[in-house]
């Protein structure tokens, strides 16, 4: 799949100076950080669910009733 960007001059200079800073092509740079964003994004919606959760039933265990419960 192709996607195009537009940008800025300025964007552009800072986007080309990101990628030789990692020493990979500028595709590759926005490629990389456009997945790191999403999974950011998603890593903190999991966390949100989970904290209400949590606060519906704050109970918490050990690593050792964990590990028994789980059979481990």
């Amino acid at each position: 799949m192709v996607v195009s960007i537009r940008m800025t001059d300025e964007e552009k200079a800072l986007a080309d100076a990101y990628a030789k800073l990692n020493g990979v092509s500028l595709s590759e740079a926005i490629k990389r950080a456009y997945f790191e964003k999403i999974e950011d994004e998603y890593d903190l919606a999991l966390a949100d669910e989970g904290l209400k959760e949590y606060k519906k039933n704050p109970k918490t265990y050990s690593i050792e009733e964990l590990m028994k419960e789980l059979g481990l």
